[in-house]
């Protein structure tokens, strides 16, 4: 479970959640900091092959229905993939879509750093790049897969807090996660192989891959705060700078 700052400090198996787990453990009463799981849930596409325990599964799925929905209504549905037959039909149609990807959206970012590969965003692109081909060469072998779906919403406003809060479960059990559209290139082919019904406007939202990291937790570089940050209207400045992560607070 999460625990905010404001909470009792946690006992000593609290600190181990901060390292990748050889494997992992459900129903072990740990907690985390809430800003640790906030700041250290970044995309892990690199994993382990070994099963995910049913009761880590079943925190990650309650965890995810807990999250605000839109007049809660809860017009959402959560599948769970782990059938070997069913990844098997899924792979390649990800691997496609995939590619599509490169050629498409990403190409003009994938030829700036084939242009310029020492460029600090060229070599954050390549890096993300080589982990999105190492899912795809891998996909048949993922323990699990979450694909989430809403009905008649387009925005994804109510679903992606319910994906985000799955995604949060599982880094508080070890579980490191990948969210994804990318299968929306060919997503009638996706709803086919999951048996989605056709007329009920249920709308495919994203894939979220789930295993045991290989590599380790850390805070993700990103673009300061303040310089994709407003106040009050487009372009006015936020008001303050944050140069480096919040956390870890510094001793």
């Amino acid at each position: 479970m999460l625990r905010h700052p404001s909470d009792p400090p946690a006992g000593p198996s609290a600190s181990r959640l901060g390292r990748a787990r050889s494997e992992p453990q459900a129903n072990e009463g740990t907690s985390m900091d809430v800003y640790e799981a906030l700041y250290t849930t970044r995309a892990m596409r690199r994993v382990k092959p070994d099963p995910i325990p049913v009761a880590v599964q079943q925190k990650i799925l309650d965890a995810a229905i807990r999250a605000p929905s839109g007049g809660n209504t809860q017009m959402w549905r959560f599948m769970l993939v782990d059938d070997p037959a069913q990844k098997a039909r899924l792979g390649p149609i990800y691997r496609a879509c995939l590619s599509t990807l490169w050629d498409t959206i990403y190409k003009p970012r994938a030829e700036a750093a084939a242009k310029t590969p020492d460029a600090p965003e060229s070599r954050e692109f390549v890096k993300m790049q080589r982990s999105a081909t190492w899912l795809a060469d891998h996909f048949e072998s993922y323990p699990l897969f979450l694909f989430a779906f809403s009905q008649f919403d387009t925005t994804g406003s109510s679903i992606f807090p319910a994906v985000w809060s799955a995604m949060l479960a599982a880094r508080a059990e070890g579980i490191g996660s990948a969210l994804t559209s990318v299968m929306m290139f060919r997503m009638a082919e996706v709803l086919e192989v999951l048996g989605v019904p056709k007329d009920q406007g249920w709308n495919f939202n994203g894939c979220v891959s789930f295993g045991v990291p290989t590599g380790k937790w850390g805070v993700a570089p990103r673009v300061p705060v303040h310089q994709v940050s407003y106040r009050n209207a487009w372009g006015k400045p936020v008001g303050f700078e944050i140069p480096a992560p919040l956390w870890p607070p510094k001793r």
